[in-house]
């Protein structure tokens, strides 16, 4: 089991997946913007190409609407 952080929140997850992946399997809202991986931003072209391992911190960058 892999221990990571997405949001702040300790995740659970079964083996290393690519960020891609990860989406697909946490709760993200629709409207993403970005994703850090340990502060980097990954750029949505290379999802599929980055890996998340155990210990990882994952940051799902969202808009906020308002005034």
């Amino acid at each position: 089991m892999i221990k990571i952080t997405v949001n702040g929140k300790a995740v659970q997850i079964e083996e290393p997946m690519t960020v891609q992946q990860l989406l697909d399997t946490v709760e993200v809202p629709p409207n993403y913007l970005a994703v850090e991986l340990n502060a980097d931003v990954v750029p949505r072209e290379e999802y599929g190409s980055h890996t998340v391992h155990d210990g990882d911190d994952v940051e799902v960058v969202t808009l906020v609407g308002g005034g």
